[in-house]
């Protein structure tokens, strides 16, 4: 397709900076839904009501396990998909002339934390210094919004895509994917796709992401009256030892030999994290029963697979330590079962968005191998469809006070409507 017209380039711009306080407004209502794991429903009705105010009829696309469980990016899911369907939006054009695009972008966000440090409540957006502050602002539902008025400022100006633009709003990008998964599925293939992920305090293309299990380790002990601890098993105390040796693990996945060149120059990119605990009934009872959740991140050129293999493997050689002796150790799998990927920087899609990001925005975007995944991943690995994978400042992401950069918000949907425009070409409205 030939590049835009300075005229159309012109107009959409214009309806970007026009739809601004429309903008904000959509996405404090956005935020405001408090769409945890199994709570996604306000988010995803709210997300349902944007698509038909672009005249677009939502479909709603379920999650069925049995149908993805031999689909190698399935994830073992952790809870029912009941009542949890994603949404979806099809746009077809008079005339399909360009080329196809998905918009993309996961609802779901993780848990607050303790509400009470927060500085404003975590589900009540404040804007304050050029920020928007919430719980999910930053990842994703600023992109969320972003794709919706991208696609309003083409309308605004008298446009409308000329090729199928297919939106997708997911749940458990936070969990396991497979929300995006099951979309992916359903709907037919693209020759794009863009999902606007934000970057962490930077605007950034991401160029790799590691893979990621989720795992828990259930440690039974022998219980004891305290002034009887030493003939009991201590299982918060084994527990602890199961920990040292996946920290072991981390370091050694963090040797310079075992780096993919995608992530040279990236402090410590393969994380194992302790994310949950549970154990111990009475504080003068030596404890029967701890369980551990950890997250154990994957490098490029490694598989989900093998690392599963190296958890049951660490896990057994930690049963056999004579600190553990008498222990039961129950090792259970359930959610992110993620391969890691590299996104191909030399794609059309990409190359376009980061022409158009700095030529709108007057900077570039950063590129950013990340030490996080996105759902970017199934339709690089399972479709071979590029994907640009892209998105605003948001700071402290799963942490307190989340907050997303508003004037990097509104440039992310500058990027988008121009990308949107000359990749699929523009008709009439």
């Amino acid at each position: 397709m030939p590049q835009l017209d300075p005229g159309v380039r012109r107009a959409i711009l214009d309806a970007v900076a026009a739809l601004e306080g429309e903008a904000v407004a959509a996405l404090e209502r956005l935020v405001r839904c408090p769409s945890t794991l199994g709570n996604e429903a306000s988010a995803l009705e709210e997300m349902a009501r944007n698509y038909g105010a672009l005249g677009l009829e939502p479909v709603r696309i379920p999650t069925v396990p049995e149908k993805l469980a031999e689909h190698p990016g399935f994830s073992p899911p952790l809870i029912s998909y009941e009542g949890r369907d994603n949404v979806a939006a099809v746009f077809t054009p008079r005339e399909k002339r360009g080329r196809s695009l998905v918009l993309q972008g996961h609802v779901d966000v993780v848990p607050e934390g303790a509400a009470d440090i927060w500085q404003t409540p975590p589900y009540e957006p404040s804007i304050r210094d050029g920020r928007m502050y919430g719980r999910g602002a930053g990842d994703m539902k600023a992109g969320d919004i972003s794709n919706v008025m991208a696609f309003r400022a083409l309308r605004t100006a008298g446009l409308q895509p000329a090729a199928e633009v297919q939106f997708q709003s997911v749940i458990e990008e936070e969990c396991t994917g497979n929300g995006a998964l099951a979309c992916m599925l359903a709907l037919p293939k693209c020759d794009a796709v863009i999902i606007p992920e934000p970057g962490p305090g930077v605007e950034g293309l991401y160029t790799a992401e590691v893979g990621v299990i989720w795992a828990w380790v259930t440690v039974t002990g022998r219980p004891a009256h305290v002034r009887d601890m030493q003939a009991g098993v201590n299982a918060i105390e084994a527990a602890y030892v199961i920990s040292q040796r996946f920290k072991e693990y981390e370091a050694e996945m963090n040797r310079a030999e075992n780096i993919h060149s995608s992530f040279f120059g990236v402090n410590h990119p393969v994380n194992v994290n302790f994310g949950t605990v549970q154990g111990g009934e009475w504080n003068s009872s030596v404890p029967t029963r701890a369980k551990i959740g950890l997250r154990v991140g994957i490098m490029v050129g490694n598989t989900a697979k093998r690392v599963k293999a190296d958890i049951e493997r660490i896990v057994a050689e930690a049963g056999a330590d004579e600190r553990m002796r008498g222990a039961k150790l129950q090792l259970e799998f359930a959610g992110f079962m993620a391969d890691p990927c590299v996104f191909d920087k030399e794609a059309p899609i990409v190359r376009m968005v980061q022409r158009h990001f700095a030529e709108a925005n007057g900077r570039e975007l950063r590129d950013y191998p990340a030490s996080g995944l996105t759902d970017g991943r199934f339709f690089t690995l399972y479709q071979d469809t590029p994907v640009a994978c892209f998105g605003p400042d948001a700071d402290s992401i799963h942490g307190i006070d989340e907050s997303v950069s508003l004037e990097s918000f509104h440039a992310t949907t500058r990027t988008i409507a121009l990308t949107m425009a000359e990749w699929c070409g523009v008709e009439k409205a």
